[in-house]
């Protein structure tokens, strides 16, 4: 074994012993290593000290030739900075050649918007006879009027509405406060969800769900799989052919309110986004709807 397996080793039990990472981690920054001290060797590398900033240069752009994708490239370039920098606090180098090196810069896929017209059939798709269906439309009433991440909808408790103002209390990232107004229609449904469902699953044999609003069939609170399977559900049976996801019903949110007119700092406050530049990424759809607007109306267009 040569210094330079030898010192990718050390850092393989570095990461399972100190870092205490998953098998399956460990697999993939092994994985992503070998590359590239193979191909340092080809370059005749004399050892982990004589690495500089071009041979990680080099190795991006072999990567590249190999035709990975820029999430493919930045993860294994990932793994070589991890371990250049496992290196420098061992002392077994003086400096770091990750340091300064350009990243191919990762696009922003557009997320995936229903439309107006997708909305009201997705709405219109619980069956309001039965149990499931109330809950199902309180569910999909308040995500959407609310803009919601799955893990703030299901962690909803009763004492965080305040209907009667418009109002719902919303516990984000970071453990992050912030209070969201609730449309007429969605707290309609809520409502009635908690006055004709919630109190025949609080009396369930298995029930233990203190204040969640949101309850499965068993009286429990409402699980994320369990909220995923519901809007899975709902897709098929309206025919959605989008992506079924909890975010598509929070982008959607974003998307119709910045067609409306809303202002972008508004928007980021109701969505929870503590930097402006992350709820940007809305306005290119936007901007596809303004460019879409022109080509129709404009004499021009």
């Amino acid at each position: 074994m040569n210094s330079m397996e030898k010192h990718f080793q050390d850092f393989l039990t570095f990461l399972k012993l100190e870092r205490g990472l998953s098998t399956n981690t460990i697999v993939a920054y092994e994985n992503d290593l070998k590359r590239y001290v193979i191909f340092l060797a080809d370059k005749d590398v004399a050892g982990v000290a004589a690495v500089n900033r071009q041979h990680v240069n080099d190795f991006i752009q072999f990567l590249s030739r190999l035709g990975l994708k820029a999430t493919s490239i930045v993860r294994n370039f990932s793994a070589v900075r991890a371990f250049h920098k496992f290196l420098l606090d061992e002392g077994m180098v003086a400096d770091d050649p990750t340091q300064y090196v350009d990243l191919p810069k990762l696009g922003r896929k557009l997320p995936i918007v229903l439309d107006q017209s997708e909305i009201e059939r997705l709405m219109a798709g619980p069956d309001l006879s039965t149990d499931r269906g109330l809950r199902g439309r309180a569910l999909l009433e308040l995500a959407y009027a609310c803009g919601l991440r799955v893990s703030e909808l299901i962690s909803i408790r009763q004492s965080d509405l305040f209907l009667k103002e418009g109002f719902i209390r919303v516990m984000g990232k970071g453990s992050k406060e912030r209070m969201v107004p609730v449309g007429e229609e969605a707290i309609f449904h809520v409502s009635n969800y908690q006055t004709r469902v919630r109190p025949g699953l609080m009396k369930k044999k298995r029930a233990r769900s203190g204040d969640v609003l949101f309850l499965n069939l068993w009286g429990r609170p409402l699980s994320r799989m369990g909220f995923w399977k519901i809007l899975h559900d709902y897709f098929e049976k309206t025919e959605i052919k989008k992506k079924a996801s909890p975010h598509t019903l929070r982008h959607s949110f974003a998307t119709h309110l910045l067609e409306g007119g809303a202002d972008l700092r508004a928007v980021q406050e109701m969505l929870g986004h503590a930097d402006i530049s992350t709820t940007q990424i809305y306005t290119h759809v936007d901007r596809e709807y303004l460019k879409e607007v022109h080509k129709t109306f404009h004499p021009r267009g």
